[in-house]
């Protein structure tokens, strides 16, 4: 039986950034407002958990929660599941960007694609329709500003690898209101470092690298106010809002003990937070796209203990998006993942390891919150699988989530509020 190096130190770091944040995870909705929040619909805050399935949310609720424990992303009072496939003609397992294509547009196409059909047509997105039905916009992401989820929402390519171009289309055609998130590399000329330098001692690969010209001072000629830290970021106040983090993500992504690092210069939450308090001042609404990127990316290299991590900071998210709603109850969250990622699989420590070493070892033990007990996490790849994700929503249109749909279905539920 192979197993990884033991987590118990995980439980204490993921515990204190909690508290560090000033964030609770505590559920403040009560069994009185748990239903469809009644009236018109004016928001939606759209949260996806990148590589996130049945199998991430349980160990994340083992982990933070406990054997009787509830995630808040579970206390949503609607759920349903999504199918991710695409129409790819090499295969049946989906990407981020033809699965966001799918919730941003309507309709399911190629691997690679960011809202363009199978014959590489531009179609309308939600982000852009928003947009032009008044209301305000923006995206929050723990991944580079334009990776290809947030990017499907408000900007149409053939390939999700033209990320200058994607940043261009933000600026010039689609404009959110607020851009959080990593990625500085793609805003400016190679050769022109920004705010993170060229090639740091963590990752010498990322250096700038847009082609575009340097977008950043565009978007601030655009009206942007421009932010680097989080000390920039508390302190802007109202307007457009563009913030870059790092380089590329925020976070070194690397298999267990090799230079994996998660620590965000600026957390999901806090980035969360300050898009809705930008956004909700539009009197005839938002929408907001929240991502968490590291769920996926530590999965590809079969990372647990970073995965849960970043289902924690995620989790912290989804506690700010559901406080604004149950203030504001014209106001419909939902939470998701595009795929999963790793064919993860929940198993007792006491479990013979029937999958071998290497890719498909058994990680863990992992402790359970409040108890003596632990779990495993086995993997059987690096890469997507095509199970099925949960969706959860709360407030106006969430009931419509229950059941199981094609991702598309997302798109079919959101457009009802933000295109009108």
């Amino acid at each position: 039986m192979t197993f990884r190096s033991s987590r118990w130190l995980l439980a204490p770091v993921v515990a204190g950034v909690v508290a560090a944040a000033g964030l609770s995870l505590a559920n403040p909705i009560t069994d009185a407002d748990a239903g469809a929040a009644k009236g018109k619909a004016r928001n939606v805050i759209f949260i996806n958990g990148d590589g996130m399935s049945a199998a991430q949310r349980e160990a994340a609720r083992l982990y933070l929660a406990g054997l009787d424990g509830q995630l808040t992303m579970d206390k949503l009072p609607y759920s349903g599941q999504l199918t991710t496939s695409p129409h790819d003609p090499k295969t049946p397992i989906t990407d981020s960007a033809a699965a966001a294509t799918a919730w941003a547009t309507g309709e399911k196409t190629y691997n690679g694609a960011i809202s363009v059909d199978v014959d590489g047509n531009p179609l309308p997105t939600l982000g852009a329709q928003a947009k032009a039905a008044g209301k305000s916009t923006g995206l929050v992401t723990t991944a580079q500003v334009t990776d290809a989820s947030p990017a499907a929402f408000f900007a149409n390519t053939a390939d999700r690898g033209a990320q200058d171009e994607i940043a261009r289309q933000y600026l010039d055609v689609t404009r959110p209101d607020v851009i959080l998130g990593g990625g500085e590399d793609w805003w400016l000329p190679a050769g022109n470092g920004g705010a993170y330098p060229d090639k740091p001692a963590e990752d010498p690969s990322e250096a700038s690298k847009g082609t575009k010209g340097d977008l950043i001072a565009k978007a601030k000629a655009k009206g942007y106010r421009y932010v680097s830290t989080a000390a920039q970021l508390q302190a802007a106040k109202g307007g457009k809002l563009l913030g870059l983090f790092g380089n590329e993500e925020l976070f070194q992504q690397r298999a267990e003990g090799q230079g994996d690092v998660y620590a965000p210069p600026a957390s999901l939450a806090t980035m969360t937070e300050k898009a809705l308090s930008t956004l909700s001042t539009n009197k005839k609404g938002f929408f907001l796209l929240v991502e968490e990127e590291g769920i996926d990316e530590f999965a590809h290299d079969n990372n647990g203990t970073r995965m849960l991590q970043a289902l924690g900071e995620l989790e912290k998210a989804v506690a700010v998006a559901r406080n604004f709603a149950a203030t504001h109850p014209d106001t419909l969250v939902v939470v998701t993942g595009d795929h999963e990622c790793g064919g993860l699989t929940v198993e007792d420590t006491a479990t013979s390891d029937e999958s071998g070493d290497g890719i498909s070892a058994e990680d863990g033990p992992f402790p359970i919150k409040g108890s003596s007990q632990t779990f495993n996490l086995d993997w059987t790849t690096s890469g997507h699988t095509g199970a099925d994700v949960p969706v959860t929503a709360y407030g106006p249109l969430a009931e419509q989530f229950t059941g199981k749909h094609p991702n598309t279905h997302v798109h079919d539920v959101l457009s009802q509020i933000l295109t009108r």
